[in-house]
């Protein structure tokens, strides 16, 4: 009695891995293809472009003229340029704690459950960002007004100047006012919005451990918005350097307070489309995009290792 044997199936050729790798990355390339256009297009070469610029130099002989690095130098020791970043630098130090401070507190209130209509509070504390920016500083801007606005209202009310925003000393707290309003129900929505993908079950066991409100925000809430909180922070920082909008409107209303050089933005922007100076204007821009990522690249990498520890 003979055995038959099926015959072995047939093998099946597999193409080979690299072969395979090449054709995913390929396919991969592809779908991010269009990102990389408009990425190298409005942010690569722009920025190539500026650094190309600034080692260049307008001269009276010689024309546009290769000056290598001088113009950084030129700006290293320009009084007109540090004064703007440290001004901008105090703005950044006193501003962003307080919008961050009042954003999270304002977060906590809607996500406590405990506060009535908070739907209308939610909107109300993010309509100011929907405002442009022009609309919002011309409306802070008359109501600074000492003659027209509400500062000059509660001035002649009480009998004395007690609010005096167009002042040296006052100018820079009152666009810091402006910029805290229109900003911080859009932190208040980075905080809500971590806040709100805490798991219940967190509060349910704090709760039959018998963890008051306080111990629940200390120990769940705020170790959930580290994440949240480094992000608005480093979103903050970058606001505050590119500071322009604000001060740049409030001139056209107060000259006399706020110079053309009153930011490191505004410098560059005059100093581009006022003097003709696009080489040192470009300078001014890459010092300051270098120092804003630096200082973010900073902040970033505290905040990793707070939550990783």
């Amino acid at each position: 009695m003979s055995v038959t044997t099926a015959p072995p199936p047939p093998v099946r050729r597999r193409g080979r891995p690299g072969r395979t790798q090449f054709r995913t990355s390929l396919a991969g390339l592809g779908f991010m293809a269009p990102f990389l256009v408009v990425f190298a297009l409005v942010f690569l070469a722009p920025l190539a472009y500026s650094i190309y610029l600034s080692l260049f130099r307008d001269q009276l002989i010689g024309g546009n003229s290769f000056v290598g690095f001088e113009n950084y130098l030129q700006a290293f020791g320009d009084p007109k340029f540090w004064d703007g970043a440290l001004r901008v630098a105090i703005f950044l130090v006193v501003q962003v704690p307080v919008m961050l401070v009042l954003a999270l507190i304002a977060a906590l209130a809607l996500d406590s459950g405990r506060l009535h209509g908070s739907s209308f509070f939610r909107i109300g504390i993010f309509l100011p960002y929907a405002v442009p920016a022009v609309v919002a500083v011309l409306m802070w801007g008359f109501m600074y007004s000492e003659r027209l606005g509400l500062a000059g209202n509660i001035n002649s009310f009480v009998g004395f100047d007690l609010v005096t925003p167009f002042t040296q000393q006052w100018i820079l707290v009152a666009i810091g006012n402006i910029v805290t309003w229109s900003f911080v129900g859009y932190n208040m929505l980075i905080f809500y919005s971590a806040l709100r993908t805490i798991s219940p079950d967190l509060y349910e066991a704090a709760g039959l451990d018998g963890a008051g409100q306080f111990r629940i925000l200390w120990s769940i809430k705020i170790p959930a918005l580290r994440g949240a909180i480094v992000i608005a922070t480093i979103f903050s920082i970058i606001g505050s350097f590119q500071l322009f909008n604000e001060p740049n409107i409030l001139k056209t209303i107060v000259p006399n307070l706020i110079p053309t050089y009153f930011t490191p933005n505004m410098y560059a922007y005059n100093l581009s489309f006022v003097g003709q100076q696009y080489n040192y204007a470009a300078t001014i821009a890459i010092i300051m995009g270098l120092i804003t990522a630096i200082i973010a690249y900073v902040v970033q990498l505290r905040g990793n290792r707070k939550e990783l520890s």
